[in-house]
């Protein structure tokens, strides 16, 4: 089976365990992955998130496996303006 095929199968469970491998070297429930297993996570990872995610993270991988690397003024236009731009956070009844 090559990587494509594992993608396309792959449940979202299994993505996770991956990508818990693949950013800490350890399987969610604590248990060492060595070197190999941590490269090759990273790289299913990647393919799934490119296949089934999308993103608006700043680098992201795109469906055809292409790095996505927005600038400044394409984010700002991702996310909304605030209605009075010295506002970060509003909190009340704290």
């Amino acid at each position: 089976m090559d990587i494509i095929q594992l993608v396309d199968n792959m449940s979202e469970e299994m993505y996770l365990r991956l990508k818990c491998a693949a950013e800490t070297g350890k399987w969610p429930e604590g248990t060492s992955v060595d070197k190999e297993q941590q490269l090759s996570a990273v790289q299913i990872t990647m393919a799934y998130q490119s296949k089934h995610l999308d993103s608006d993270q700043t680098l992201s991988i795109g469906p055809r496996g292409e790095m996505i690397i927005k600038t400044k003024s394409e984010l700002r236009s991702d996310f909304p303006v605030a209605k009075d731009s010295n506002d970060i956070a509003r909190f009340s009844d704290l």
